[in-house]
Parts: C-alpha cells; structure tokens; sequence
C-alpha cells in the first residue's frame, strides 16, 4: 500500500531511509531537500522532448514516449542506486507537486514490497515549509554577532567555537561565499537562493532554540545570496562579541586566507576593477600593480586600511546593538584563534557578561 504524508518535520524525515527526488537533475540542482537523492524518472532532455509533444503533437504520444522513458529510468535506477536495498527499505519519495512522476516510482516500489511513502504537494511542500520559517517572525531565535575587522579571523573562531559545543551558524559556508568582494570560492558556484535557504533552515531547525546561536556578522547579502528576512531580523537585534588585532596581523591572516585569488593576479584586477568609485584611480593602479608583483600582504594591508576598515567603522557607528566585550590579539594565528574561541565559549557556558581581554601571542 503506497502511504501519503505532508509531513516534513526533522523527526519525520528521520523516519524514512531515503528521501527521493524524482525530478529531473536541473529542478534537483535549483532546489532540493538537503539529503535527498536525485533518481530522475526523466532527465532534462526527455522531460524537454515529451513536452513538446505533448504541445505539438499528440497528448496520447507523449503520455506513451514518456511511460516507456519513466520505466526505462526506474528500471536502471533499480539495478544501480537502488540495488542493494532489502526488503525493509523505506522510502520517501517526491517530485514537483506529488503527481505522476512521483506516482509512477512509488507504484513499482509498491509492488516490490517496498512501505514507500508519497510526498503530498511534492517539493512545493517543502519549500512552503521554508518560505514560512525565513520569511516569518523567527522571534524564538536568539544571535549572538561575532564581528571584527577583515582579516580577523572570525571564520576561524566560529569554526572553533563549534568544536567547543557552542552553537554557530555558519552562513558563509551554507552560502559557499567568504562574503567580502574577494569572497567567491574557486571553481565552486554559490548555489541559488533557494537552495541556499534550504540549506539553512536545515541548519537552523537543528538548533536548540533555548540556547544562542553564534554568527559571524555579515552584510545582509553574501555573494550574491540575501540572508533571508527572519534571520536578518534576529542579526539586527543581536549583542555582538568582536575580534580585535592590528593591520599587519590582519593583513598577513588574509594573505594566507586568500591565497587561491591571490595567485591570480587578473582575478584580484578584476576585483579591484568593482571597488566603489570613492577610491581614487591611482589608488587603485597601485592595488593593481601590487597585485601583478605578487605583494599580496602589502595589498591586504593596503586594502584593510584605506577600504575595509572605514567601511566597518562606518556600518559599526549606524548599528546600535549591546556590545559583550572584545577579545584583542597581537596575532591572528592559530594558537591566538584557539585561545580567542576558547574564552568566547567559557563565557557562553557560564551565561556572564562578557569581559575584554587581551590575549597574550
């Protein structure tokens, strides 16, 4: 008997063995249910050539083209993804509204002996619970900002923190995006908006809303992602913990940091080519001739003080948000990072206020 939920709740996910996505590889690339696997009843192409049929010629035609198509498919999915699955195998399966395609894998995975289960509504469903939870109040949500200056390490201590059992939310790697001009990972696409608040609902619906979330403090777009409404409503309110350290320690951290766009000086030209237009033209041929010699630190060093540091004290004066405290490093190296982390999350722990210290190197 083939089952029908709606439900996609965290514990009902958990339930099943497989969540699986029956559409094609580019509806799966947009969008999808973190987790899921992609076994497409059509791939792209044929979805595109029984379409046109259907249109241009005979709706019967492509019904029967796209039948012998789908069970062709679900045979090979069969034998390969699905090929060592036992009896007990228990599927959640979904396509675009929980409509035939969906309906045709289930139907064999139903003769089988397979308990599947079909997903009502398909992704539609899923990405109606997403819009609600980003785009709703969130009020239950408390942020604690971790801020500083670029070049400060604040990736870094996240990461760290985490390993500490503080929860974070990491939304520059949800976004694949270091979130500053020279922020865009190599060879790794941001993924769409969608799936980006795919990714961080996930995130967030793992958290225990009874204790704060730390986030590295961003702009409310990331690359070319927009950190979603409810979540920017949280950041907005939230205390900050900053990371302090001087040019020359920041400059050198983000040489290291950077060092893949670094390498390619007509990238960071490029970059530089879409600095705002406050920067002076010599200013910026002398970026770019840094760029060209290799100078990657004196460049950093150059950019945090006559860009990004200005800029930060200028969207720190607009912000009116409770400072706990400051951590000041006289370097930002890994043994400083730890040490940083490690006082942040002793603070959390014990839920006091937050006193500035200086971390000796």
């Amino acid at each position: 008997m083939i089952r029908r939920t709606d439900d996609l709740s965290l514990q009902a996910r958990a339930r099943f063995d497989a969540i699986i996505d029956v559409r094609s590889p580019s509806e799966f690339a947009h969008d999808h249910i973190p987790g899921a696997i992609n076994l497409p009843v059509l791939d792209d192409a044929e979805r595109a050539e029984v379409g046109t049929v259907y249109v241009q010629t005979s709706k019967f035609l492509a019904r029967r083209i796209g039948a012998a198509k789908v069970a062709r498919n679900i045979a090979a999915h069969l034998d390969a993804a699905l090929g060592d699955r036992d009896g007990a195998f228990r599927p959640l399966v979904h396509c675009w509204r929980g409509g035939q395609r969906s309906g045709a894998m289930a139907a064999v995975m139903d003769q089988i002996g397979w308990p599947v289960t079909v997903l009502d509504g398909g992704y539609r469903t899923w990405r109606r619970r997403v819009q609600t939870a980003l785009y709703g109040p969130a009020d239950d949500l408390t942020v604690i900002l971790l801020d500083g200056g670029t070049g400060s390490g604040k990736t870094e201590v996240l990461a760290r923190l985490a390993d500490r059992g503080v929860q974070t939310l990491d939304l520059e790697g949800l976004a694949r995006h270091r979130g500053s001009l020279f922020g865009a990972w190599r060879d790794r696409p941001q993924p769409s908006q969608a799936l980006f608040e795919s990714r961080l609902f996930t995130a967030l619906e793992a958290l225990d809303p009874a204790r704060p979330v730390v986030v590295e403090a961003e702009s409310s777009r990331i690359g070319a992602r927009t950190v979603p409404p409810a979540l920017w409503r949280a950041m907005g309110r939230a205390s900050v913990i900053e990371l302090s350290a001087p040019v020359a320690a920041r400059a050198a951290f983000s040489a290291r940091a950077y060092a893949d766009i670094g390498a390619d000086p007509d990238a960071v030209e490029a970059v530089l080519g879409r600095l705002p237009p406050h920067h002076s033209r010599d200013t910026i041929s002398a970026w770019k001739a840094l760029a060209r010699s290799g100078a990657t630190e004196t460049l950093a060093a150059s950019l945090i003080a006559e860009h990004y540091d200005p800029a930060y004290r200028r969207q720190s004066a607009r912000r009116d948000r409770p400072l706990l405290g400051r951590v000041e490093m006289s370097a930002v190296s890994y043994p400083e990072l730890d040490r940083a982390a490690g006082e942040i999350a002793d603070t959390l722990s014990r839920g006091e206020g937050f006193c500035s210290q200086r971390l000796a190197p």
